[in-house]
């Protein structure tokens, strides 16, 4: 006899709906399986017949079995075909009567014991059975949590093969359970602005860069609270709207990762220096997604910015541009989401204190010209606020908490929302820093005076047109914080004080004492 089941292939992130095709048919005693399947997949056999020999469930192995896994062509990884393959094996064998084979995805690992086993990508798999108008799906029990995400689809947790079985041979399915709803506590502690003391100018630029979608790159001596002023980025944006909770979700799911983190808060990636451009963007053998995909509506912070290799770095320029990657592999390309904020952090030399008041500089100046070379031009051309941070004296360090967490949010939100009524409801991400060059066009006219400082501005920090459309958007943000609907030349001046100071630090603050805010 021939049957099929439906379960579904994830790659990158994004499912795929697979038929699991099971003959059964007399002859010589083999167990054959076809439809590029790894390792994974075809170990399931010996899964399968442990499973069904320890679940007292009779099957007939002295004939020959043939499974396909259709579509042929698409890759098939993991184990989390085992139960359809189980189920379409049974089917075909004759020995049980499955009613509800044709319309329900089947999804999960099985034990040897019988038991359903978790598998990652769960929630790709049950959007794509909602897409495409499937009755219900079966899941193993510790995955419903994620049903909570894809409403609209009945959701049938299972713990083992045998109550698999009992709910596909009833007459109709039951009622599913309702899902557990995702866990707001999940979510780690929100370290608290207040804890950072002085640097009020990049303090200042963490509000700018949250308040417009911008990326930011911290350089300053070791100590200076680089580090304290990215990992207090995701308390200062607004959470999740549902749309991107279930965006940011479903990418976790697809990695493996909790699918319940992303409504708990924005996700916060810091890979290591050490992390080749195949982990920042994705692919491997089998595709998944990078760090870049993982940070999807968060923040990707990249410490001691100037170690990584200038080739892994490189990487980063379509995702910052686009706002997504295409990872190409000879079997086909597999889109991925990546619209995140960059927010990177480095010294100003090789040792640390080059500018420092109290402890001297031991590089030469070809050492200093070499490790900031390891940042191209068009990489920094990306990174809307350049901000230099100097090491504090004892005074700043033992000064009054600064604003809290609570305060800046409370202005980022506002800033935002003049952001979203400005671009009318028409996109999903009005912010400045994604704003199209004829939105910027109308949002950011500057006046005369503004021109001729941008004019200014050009030839003195030499900007590209790519650069100078930056400024542009980051004295948007900055009006928009100022309740502000012109840009105005102090709009302007302060935008460029955050343009280049990486080697060029005179430069960049003859413009930021021009555009101090109050």
């Amino acid at each position: 006899m021939l049957a099929t089941s439906l379960t579904a292939a994830v790659l990158g992130v994004e499912a795929h709906l697979v038929h699991v095709e099971a003959d059964s048919a007399p002859g010589f005693p083999r167990f054959t399986m076809v439809g590029l399947a790894d390792s994974a997949v075809k170990e399931s056999e010996a899964r399968i017949r442990a499973a069904l020999r320890n679940c007292g469930i009779p099957f007939k192995w002295d004939r020959r079995i043939t499974v396909n896994l259709a579509p042929a062509g698409l890759r098939k990884y993991g184990s989390s075909f085992d139960l359809a393959t189980a189920v379409g094996l049974l089917a075909a064998d004759g020995g049980v009567s499955l009613r509800h084979l044709a319309d329900v995805l089947l999804l999960g690992e099985l034990a040897l014991d019988g038991a359903v086993r978790p598998v990652p990508g769960v929630l790709p798999t049950l959007l794509l059975a909602r897409r495409h108008g499937l009755r219900a799906a079966v899941v193993p029990g510790a995955n419903h949590r994620e049903a909570a995400f894809a409403p609209g689809l009945p959701v049938h947790p299972v713990a083992s093969l045998t109550g698999a079985l009992a709910l596909l041979a009833a007459e109709e399915l039951p009622p599913p359970p309702s899902p557990p709803p995702p866990g707001d506590g999940d979510a780690p502690p929100q370290a608290d602005l207040a804890d950072v003391r002085g640097q009020a100018l990049a303090r200042r630029a963490l509000e700018i860069a949250a308040a417009g979608g911008h990326n930011l790159l911290l350089v300053g001596p070791p100590g200076s609270g680089k580090t304290m002023l990215a990992r207090r980025l995701p308390g200062i944006l607004p959470p999740l709207s549902p749309d991107e909770a279930l965006e940011t979700a479903a990418i976790h799911s697809a990695a493996g990762l909790p699918a319940e983190a992303a409504v708990a808060a924005r996700p916060f990636r810091s890979p290591h220096h050490t992390a080749s451009d195949v982990a920042l963007v994705g692919g491997g053998q089998r595709p998944r997604p990078g760090e870049v995909s993982l940070a999807h509506n968060g923040v990707l912070f990249l410490d001691e910015l100037a170690e990584f290799r200038r080739a892994t770095l490189e990487v980063l320029r379509q995702p910052l541009e686009e706002g997504h990657v295409t990872v190409s592999r000879h079997r086909g390309a597999f889109p991925m989401p990546a619209r995140f904020q960059l927010v990177a952090a480095m010294n100003p030399c090789p040792c640390g204190r080059r500018g420092s008041r109290t402890a001297p500089c031991s590089c030469t100046p070809g050492e200093v010209r070499s490790y900031l070379g390891r940042l191209s031009g068009p990489l920094l051309d990306r990174i809307d606020l350049h901000v230099g941070l100097r090491a504090l004296d004892f005074d700043e360090a033992t000064a009054p908490p600064g604003e809290t967490t609570a305060a800046v949010r409370s202005r980022v939100a506002a800033a935002r929302e003049r952001q979203a009524r400005r671009g009318g409801g028409q996109t999903l991400r009005p912010w400045n820093a994604s704003l199209s060059p004829a939105a910027l066009r109308r949002a950011a006219r500057p006046g005369p005076d503004g021109l001729h400082l941008l004019r200014h501005a050009v030839d003195r920090l030499g900007l590209s047109a790519r650069g100078l459309d930056r400024v542009l958007r980051v004295a948007r943000t900055i009006a928009d914080l100022d309740d502000n609907e012109e840009v105005r030349t102090h709009h302007l001046a302060e935008a460029l004080g955050y343009r280049r100071c990486v080697g060029d630090t005179d430069t960049a603050g003859e413009f930021q004492e021009v555009g101090e805010h109050p």
